[in-house]
């Protein structure tokens, strides 16, 4: 299996705390589109032989995306790769952008989930974020988004921001509950270098994020997906049943994904690559055929320290095993002794051949990872 990774770079506002590869000029959208086929095409031997199983168009704001356009990627990935026919096909939506028609529209493509930008229920949250939607239009989107019938759709939230108070973070989760939101993704707001929120920050000109505060809303949340029958399979990410994120799942577990557009990374198995994070400078080196791109050959020991980072993040843990078949019992043997002050601690436990994060080691993740690096 395999997944096909598609970055959308466009938005249509500044949110103060990305710093993903977007641009807010509109214009170039059609001469991207034909881009990103033509890059499809020229690297369609990229995943060999081995069957597609995701597609996640991601940004940036996808549900920008003209329909012609849409349509267009999704048939050239039809026609040059082999995609598996019940495959995920995941797509990024901002609530300003849902409208009932647009729903159709992606239904009619062939789009089966959705990723809603919601962030936030607060207005005065969203405004301190720079969204370009309102807690209202967020509320229409969700129940845009089940009159039409779309079954299998997420929602993203961020937790631990200033403006975010905790009877406000206690009303982001409730309204999951109430409108039976199946899944759920939650990040811990965090301050990227080179981004407006931390020249903000850096200027005084509004408060730093509190981590004691960050650490409250994590515990609220654990306790919430608890409580409310929510299965925190990734540290991130939390679901009912049967409606975990395939696409995502796959870069935890270590499989190959091809990804596409400008910025966009991939990943053969062995080997890590990135085009480059520059619009214009894509479209017109695809307008030439060439791939503008940069590969590293991952050794053995940076294979599996990455294993280790993000198996830790899931429920299923670090699979000693693993590491054997990779390393070898050396390498088994030095996790273990590095392991053990995290595992007194109350962090980490090991059960069988298995290492897993603890529900207070959980926030803790990236540090407790970092100590177990070979």
């Amino acid at each position: 299996m395999a997944g096909i990774y598609i970055h959308i770079p466009f938005c249509r506002k500044a949110c103060h705390y990305c710093d993903f590869h977007f641009s807010t000029g509109l214009g170039a959208m059609e001469d991207m589109g034909l881009a990103i086929c033509n890059e499809l095409y020229q690297r369609k031997n990229f995943l060999a032989d081995t069957s597609v199983s995701t597609i996640y168009f991601g940004g940036g704001t996808p549900s920008l995306l003209p329909k012609p356009i849409l349509y267009r990627i999704l048939e050239t990935i039809g026609r040059h790769f082999l995609v598996e026919k019940n495959t995920e096909i995941s797509f990024e939506a901002n609530p300003d952008d849902i409208t009932k028609e647009k729903l159709k529209e992606w239904m009619d493509v062939g789009i089966n989930r959705l990723s809603i930008g919601i962030q936030s229920f607060q207005e005065d949250d969203l405004a301190w974020m720079n969204r370009a939607h309102t807690a209202d239009q967020s509320l229409q989107s969700i129940n845009r988004v089940n009159e039409i019938g779309f079954t299998n759709y997420s929602i993203d939230l961020i937790y631990g921001s200033p403006a975010l108070t905790d009877s406000g973070w206690e009303e982001n989760l409730a309204f999951v509950v109430q409108h039976d939101i199946k899944h759920l993704s939650a990040y811990a707001l965090t301050v990227e270098p080179r981004t407006a929120l931390a020249k903000q920050i850096q200027q005084q000109k509004i408060a730093d994020v509190d981590p004691d505060k960050q650490a409250k809303h994590f515990s609220m949340l654990c306790s919430w997906a608890s409580l409310h029958n929510y299965s925190h399979y990734e540290i991130s990410n939390l679901a009912k049943e049967g409606y975990r994120s395939n696409h995502n799942a796959n870069y935890w577990k270590g499989l190959p994904y091809l990804g596409v557009g400008p910025s966009a990374h991939s990943f053969d198995g062995k080997n890590r690559g990135w085009n480059i994070s520059n619009n214009a400078l894509y479209i017109q080196a695809q307008k030439n055929n060439q791939v503008i791109y940069e590969e590293e050959k991952l050794t053995d020991t940076q294979r599996a320290n990455e294993y280790i980072m993000t198996s830790l993040r899931t429920m299923e843990g670090l699979d000693l095993a693993h590491i054997q078949g990779l390393m070898g019992e050396t390498a088994v043997s030095m996790i273990l002794k590095s392991a053990q002050k995290a595992i007194d601690n109350g962090v980490l436990q090991k059960e069988h051949n298995t290492l897993t994060l603890t529900q207070a080691g959980k926030f803790l993740a990236d540090g407790i990872a970092s100590d177990l690096f070979l």
